[in-house]
């Protein structure tokens, strides 16, 4: 585990807050030099703490309504490899993130389509096409809360 200090887990708050902030914006509201706060998020970010930054867009207002979780059981791990499934269900589009998980189900997706009838045809046409795909349970998206992260 990394040792980081109180500076250090405000300047982290803050940028997960807004990642653009400049270090001379980010300072000022930490009491700290442009110069010293510019150090620390170089530190944070050579020691992989920060380890990128990530666009959040408005996902209705680029006309995607519907978002819903799949748990994807295989039906045939022998025949079928993982990396193989990773590959193909990650080149559909519509598909956000691709979650290897222990459980019921082998993969939790998420996937975002214009309404519930575009989100058939992404499951009928796309994702129920793979090879190696068995069951398959759809939750769909009703509100959602961001949370801060593991941030003490």
């Amino acid at each position: 585990m990394i040792e980081l200090d109180t500076t250090d887990r405000l300047i982290l708050r803050a940028l997960a807050q807004n990642a653009t902030q400049s270090a001379s914006a980010l300072g000022r509201k930490l009491n700290l030099s442009q110069p010293a706060t510019w150090r620390r998020i170089k530190r944070l970010r050579e020691i992989g703490v920060i380890a990128g930054q990530k666009l959040d867009l408005d996902k209705e207002k680029l006309g995607f309504g519907v978002t819903v979780f799949l748990g994807v059981k295989l039906a045939t791990k022998g025949r079928v490899s993982l990396e193989d499934f990773e590959r193909a269900v990650s080149a559909i589009p519509e598909v956000q993130t691709v979650e290897h998980i222990l459980g019921l189900y082998d993969y939790r997706l998420r996937v975002v389509a214009r309404d519930i009838s575009d989100f058939e045809r992404v499951l009928r046409r796309r994702i129920m096409t793979l090879p190696g795909v068995g069951d398959v349970e759809a939750n769909v998206l009703l509100s959602e809360e961001r949370r801060p992260g593991p941030i003490g």
